[in-house]
């Protein structure tokens, strides 16, 4: 799981795929730009949308020209061009756009199946997977061809499903998400600890893993931790509802998941059952699991104020978010909580950092998780590229809740390999929340559907007759 960084790359040629999207494509570049060893990097941008594509490229050419560094922008529609002796490939792409995403999100309400996000496992996430299978064939089989030694970092949902299959089809790749980041940060604000203080150890599965230890020096957190959620995180009260209570909403970990002080019922619940603190937010949690959602009225009481993605998505300003940006890297040229960039950082200059990454479990990173499952545990990364560390084994009650989404995701992935449709039937079948929630004729239904909405993006073998 690693890929060596020529140490001769003192210009290396960075290409983001999907560098159209709103808000996250240009926040890396911001993060590439804020290491003095990356800023006469190459920047390649690729989108298949020009119009898009082209407001961010100008956004970058903007700020390279005002801080005067040496970066050169590459913009392209063109796959190939962008690949071509690239030393890093980010993906931050979905297929489909948001309306496709609206398939993954409204079919299953139809059967009751309420996702908040549906991006991750479940019917929703399945789909987003299948649908992005022929651009990542594509994508590596460039890739041997015109960069074989890159380095993937993969910021696509799902991650788990995406990153897995990247690294079977032969592309060394990394999943970057930060979840880790933006929960122990929110944990270190609501004990009112200095985060530079705090030690941790996280492990498991993407949006799924556990924080294992949280201490300050060597005093152990977790029982002021325990004691301080059950006085904020009350089942069916609202966020804000109990004294000191502030909703603190974290903007440093961007994207769409939220960390956050005020509504976290979801996860003090898993924790008073299962021992300790999950890194993905309530309202994400809440999806991988049979135990919250399984009534709008149950929904409420777990989370009293809905957060909707899909809506979220539908109705953003992309070119108010990019400005935003801009003026923030202006003023101030500094990463954000991101790891990707750092990476690239660390595989150019040798400088050793530590990340949270997604990668196989081949090596047996995780010891009591599946050999084929992808796990996210924390990575060294020098020149020599990402190295996961060794975890042993999960306590026993973590390990089995993270198998029931990674037999779900190993057979999505299993079917995109094979081109295996019932294995996309297993897989929807097997997610928690509509095991919980429907029928197997529904279940059955439901996938039918799913497989009609988005046949024109599936893989030819995977569409219906």
């Amino acid at each position: 799981m690693s890929s060596t960084m020529n140490p001769t790359a003192i210009r290396p040629k960075i290409t983001l795929i999907g560098a159209g999207g709103y808000v996250f494509p240009f926040r890396l570049v911001g993060d590439l730009l804020s290491f003095p060893a990356l800023r006469d990097a190459t920047i390649c941008l690729m989108d298949i949308n020009a119009e898009r594509l082209s407001r961010v490229a100008a956004a970058t050419r903007e700020l390279i020209e005002h801080h005067g560094l040496g970066a050169r922008v590459e913009e392209t529609t063109d796959r190939r061009a962008a690949l071509t002796e690239a030393d890093f490939v980010i993906i931050t792409f979905q297929v489909g756009g948001v309306e496709a995403y609206r398939h993954d999100v409204e079919i299953p309400r139809r059967y009751g199946v309420d996702q908040t996000v549906g991006d991750t496992i479940g019917p929703g996430g399945v789909f987003r997977f299948l649908r992005s299978v022929t651009s990542y064939r594509q994508i590596v089989a460039d890739a041997r061809e015109l960069c074989p030694d890159a380095q993937f970092i993969n910021y696509a949902n799902p991650m788990a499903m995406a990153t897995g299959y990247l690294n079977a089809l032969g592309a060394s790749t990394v999943g970057l998400c930060h979840s880790v980041q933006g929960t122990t940060r929110m944990l270190a604000r609501t004990l009112g600890v200095p985060y530079e203080e705090v030690n941790y150890r996280c492990a498991g599965i993407n949006h799924q893993a556990w924080v294992l230890e949280f201490q300050q020096g060597g005093t152990d957190l977790y029982p002021r931790l325990r004691e301080e959620m059950a006085r904020r995180h009350v089942r069916g009260r609202g966020a804000g509802e109990l004294a000191g209570d502030h909703g603190d909403h974290s903007d440093e970990a961007e994207g769409h998941s939220n960390y956050e002080g005020g509504n976290e019922q979801v996860r003090t619940d898993l924790m008073n059952t299962f021992g300790y603190f999950e890194t993905e937010s309530s309202h994400h949690a809440s999806e991988y699991l049979p135990y919250f959602r399984k009534s709008p009225e149950l929904i409420k009481e777990y989370i009293p104020e809905r957060w909707d993605y899909y809506e979220i998505c539908s109705a953003h300003d992309e070119q108010g978010d990019i400005d935003d940006q801009l003026e923030r890297l202006k003023k101030e040229l500094a990463p954000s909580v991101e790891y990707g960039a750092s990476i690239v950082n660390s595989m150019v200059t040798g400088e050793l950092s530590v990340i949270h990454g997604n990668v196989p479990n081949a090596t047996g990173a995780i010891s009591n998780l599946p050999a084929d499952a992808c796990v996210e545990v924390p990575c060294l990364v020098d020149r020599s590229g990402v190295q996961p560390t060794t975890m042993g084994d999960l306590p026993l009650q973590l390990a089995a809740l993270n198998r029931t989404n990674i037999g779900l995701q190993t057979l999505a992935v299993q079917a995109a390999l094979t081109g295996s449709r019932e294995n996309v039937y297993h897989a929807v079948a097997l997610d928690p929340l509509t095991a919980a929630l429907c029928t197997l004729d529904e279940i059955r239904s439901m996938t039918d559907e799913l497989f009609a909405a988005h046949a024109a993006l599936l893989p030819e073998e995977l569409r219906p007759a």
